[in-house]
């Protein structure tokens, strides 16, 4: 018999019942990205708001806060799709933005790199369960993609002198290896700590895709009104 989309998940420490407020920390945390899209679009206007791309960043942003409420909510399989489907489009958004804007590729090169990047995170999962198995670390290991995307892409941008976007996609990729590290342990604190420490990693992200945001809207086109501060 298929899963009911009403089907409950409880996948987090907090959660210890079924109601809408079970996971308070967990769905309140989810304004640090309404509150980073919203910061992310006063830059956006400041900056001369003909930026298109990175509107849609903010945009998308926005939409990640209220898809991650509504999973630490509701929790349940159509909240989760509301949760996981925003984070992805952020996540190839920026990616194909950061191959066009900072390494200069052209479209064509720009949109197979990116496709190639979503089969490497498609695959990513079961070779990581192949050489270590059982190893999920709490469902982070799918973010370990985009945590080698930021690296490598800032490395790369350092080598061609995109210093400033380079040391963005940098310090964006050390925040969110700490919040990866509190995503995974969250579950095994919860002795220790019932809260868990999984809303840390909503702060935490925010402040990611906030630092990501900045970036691209100070690369932006030529003809800012002001420059972002």
């Amino acid at each position: 018999m298929p899963t009911s989309w009403s089907t409950p998940i409880d996948n987090y420490c907090e959660r210890i019942g079924a109601g809408f407020w079970a996971e308070p920390l967990n769905a309140i945390t989810n304004g640090a990205f309404v509150l980073a899209a919203a910061y992310a679009f006063f830059l956006w206007r400041r900056a001369g708001g003909r930026d298109l791309a990175a509107l849609w960043l903010i945009a998308v942003t926005a939409a990640v806060g209220i898809g991650s409420f509504l999973f630490h909510t509701f929790a349940n399989r159509w909240s989760v799709m509301a949760d996981v489907i925003p984070i992805a489009v952020f996540i190839y958004s920026y990616f194909l933005l950061a191959l066009r804007r900072y390494l200069r590729l052209g479209w064509v090169a720009a949109i197979a790199v990116t496709v190639l990047f979503g089969l490497f995170n498609s695959l990513f999962v079961r070779l990581w369960l192949g050489v270590f198995p059982g190893l999920t670390l709490n469902g982070s290991v799918s973010y370990f993609p985009a945590a080698l995307a930021l690296v490598a892409v800032g490395a790369l941008c350092l080598l061609r002198d995109r210093r400033v976007a380079g040391r963005a996609l940098l310090l964006a990729a050390v925040v969110f290896a700490v919040s990866l590290l509190f995503r995974s342990i969250d579950d095994a604190l919860c002795s220790a700590l019932p809260i868990g420490t999984h809303f840390l990693w909503h702060v935490l992200n925010a402040l990611v895709l906030l630092i990501l945001m900045r970036a691209a809207i100070a690369s932006g086109p030529a003809d800012r009104a002001k420059p972002v501060r």
